[in-house]
């Protein structure tokens, strides 16, 4: 059975999120940069879906988007996908035209969902899930030692057990002990039951040893009864790390570690409303807030109850206690914004994200790349977003 949400506690979390104590600012030279779209990579005939990828900074100044290009004539999760590149030689402003491939279709269905990190020896590490079957989905792991030019052979990173992992795009987080932290929804277990659940079991595999190795933490507890899947995770200032779940209860649920991802309390309701998909939280490097890009809708109106819409950004002075400075990046509600990468760069932030429509059915099948100033993020309102 799932528990009732408190009505007085979903309000407080409410105003929270929207009208909370403001102090901090940005500087900024000129007007406020408001949201860009800098790049749409729309389907077309042999290429129905473009979805779930993310950017790291090179070592020549270029910034390289990965993503997930799917070929054939299937758009679904079990249609056929490699992993393409885009490049920027201006900080995100203009894009490449042409696809780069990058790892291409190494499972018996496809190769999707990337992160890109940046190990201490300074090479690079794209983490994907390789999809054989409905039983058998597992992350894989790269390396390039020449800024992507060429990549090594890939390796599983999940070893002890076989099953339906989801490993959301840009998740894999380096901590600042040096662990990779890997977190992950597993679905089926073939040991157990080869049917799918679509509440997965969660919890972190992590490394000590940049990626050659990997350990799988605790379970989370989930005493609610909600639906649990597509974690996040991201570092606190006091060393805890911060789990975000999506859910089905109308917020994500949070649980926290200790332990750096060995061990989780049980799952709780955040004070972050949502629907039925995943958010994105990662600390800003020049102001050391929380940046959370998630949709805000609490589905009170009916026109986008249970959808992806609007498309938002708040900040956390407080690490995740409370959110504040709401604002909307795109609010059509035809749209279905999800699965978002984000990167920091000069003062802005780049979001790659998906932004089909639900009228065409293409509702994971666009990607976008969206261009938005820190001004704009801490500015009361924020002006103007796209529509």
């Amino acid at each position: 059975m799932k528990t009732s949400i408190n009505s007085g506690y979903l309000l407080v979390a409410l105003l929270c999120l929207g009208s909370c104590t403001q102090t901090k600012s940005v500087e900024q030279d000129g007007p406020i940069s408001p949201p860009e779209t800098v790049l749409v990579l729309e389907p077309s005939e042999g290429n129905p879906r473009n979805s779930e990828g993310d950017f790291i900074a090179l070592m020549d100044g270029r910034l390289i988007f990965v993503y997930s290009r799917f070929y054939g004539d299937s758009r679904s999760d079990f249609g056929s996908s490699s992993l393409a590149a885009r490049f920027s030689e201006d900080g995100g402003r203009t894009w490449s035209e042409k696809d780069v491939t990058v790892v291409r279709n190494e499972g018996a269905v496809n190769v999707m969902s990337l992160s890109l990190i940046r190990l201490n020896d300074q090479r690079i590490a794209i983490f994907y899930l390789r999809k054989n079957s409905m039983q058998d989905c597992i992350p894989m792991m790269r390396i390039t030692e020449d800024e992507g030019k060429s990549w090594s052979e890939a390796s599983p990173c999940i070893t002890d057990q076989n099953g339906y992992f989801v490993l959301n795009n840009d998740r894999v987080v380096r901590l600042s002990t040096g662990r990779l932290l890997m977190p992950v929804s597993l679905h089926v277990t073939p040991s157990e039951s080869r049917r799918f659940n679509e509440s997965g079991r969660i919890f972190c595999y992590y490394s000590d040893d940049e990626g050659k190795t990997w350990t799988s933490g605790k379970e989370i507890e989930n005493n609610m009864g909600f639906m649990t899947q597509e974690p996040g995770v991201v570092e606190l200032e006091d060393g805890k790390v911060m789990m975000f779940i999506r859910s089905d209860s109308g917020r994500q649920l949070v649980s926290y570690s200790s332990d750096w991802g060995e061990t989780w309390s049980p799952a709780e309701l955040s004070n972050i409303v949502s629907p039925l998909a995943s958010a994105s939280i990662k600390r800003i490097p020049s102001t050391g807030d929380l940046l959370l890009v998630w949709n805000n809708n609490d589905e009170t109106d009916e026109r986008i109850k249970g959808k992806r819409t609007p498309f938002n950004t708040a900040i956390s002075e407080d690490e995740g206690k409370t959110w504040i400075r709401t604002n909307t990046i795109a609010d059509d509600r035809d749209r279905r914004y999800s699965y978002t990468s984000i990167h920091f760069e000069d003062g802005y932030v780049l979001l790659g994200h998906v932004a089909g429509r639900y009228s065409d059915g293409t509702r994971n099948s666009i990607t976008h790349i969206t261009r938005l100033g820190l001004d704009w993020i801490y500015t009361p309102g924020g002006g103007d977003g796209e529509n």
